[in-house]
């Protein structure tokens, strides 16, 4: 990505990076080379964007070149620009799901398969902080109906959402009346604190 994304006359380097997530829910990660931009910092394995290229195919030839595995499936996870003092960077971030491969440090760097909840953001370049807190994100997220006036339906569809896994809920109620909506939210709370 070329241009002024900073409104500093330098130009955003827009770069593909990876979260593999194994069967455990571990990610991986790499540790960048001392010599590097963040050297010593641990990342997401990827790279730039060259001039054409899509997200995807970058993500790829980038995490082939570098781990010698080749993507099966992903799903975009989160992008991210964020201004360093000498440069600009767009991430874009994809949870790699499916691989074939056996992932292995192709240019010498260290890696380590991590609980994503046990990463410390200080080891990492300010620009990877957000995937961090995405990544500890539960992967189903319920925004809910508007509950009525009918909240024994209501909550039974939360308790059968909640069964199913869902573990993030934001309750949509807009057209609750006032005296209706904190009764249900308490019983909403205290059927998501039970179920985690």
């Amino acid at each position: 990505m070329s241009g002024d994304a900073s409104g500093s006359g330098r130009g955003c380097v827009h770069v593909a990076a990876g979260a593999l997530v194994d069967r455990a829910g571990r990610v991986l990660i790499a540790q960048r080379p001392a010599r590097a931009h963040q050297g010593g910092l641990w990342e997401f394995p990827g790279g730039k964007l060259e001039a054409g290229e899509s997200v995807q195919a970058a993500l790829a030839r980038e995490l082939h070149e570098e781990l010698g595995i080749v993507v099966r499936r992903a799903r975009p996870l989160i992008a991210v620009e964020h201004a360093y003092a000498d440069k600009t960077v767009r991430l874009d971030v994809w949870r790699i799901e499916d691989w074939s491969g056996v992932p292995h440090g192709r240019e010498g760097q260290p890696l380590a398969w991590c609980d994503p909840q046990a990463l410390d953001p200080v080891a990492f370049p300010a620009a990877d902080v957000p995937v961090l807190a995405a990544l500890r994100l539960p992967p189903l997220y319920l925004v809910t109906g508007e509950p009525a006036q009918e909240p024994e339906v209501f909550l039974a569809r939360l308790d059968a959402a909640l069964a199913r896994g869902v573990r993030l809920v934001q309750l949509r109620a807009k057209t609750l009346p006032a005296g209706a909506l904190a009764p249900l939210c308490a019983a909403a709370l205290q059927r998501c604190r039970a179920a985690g």
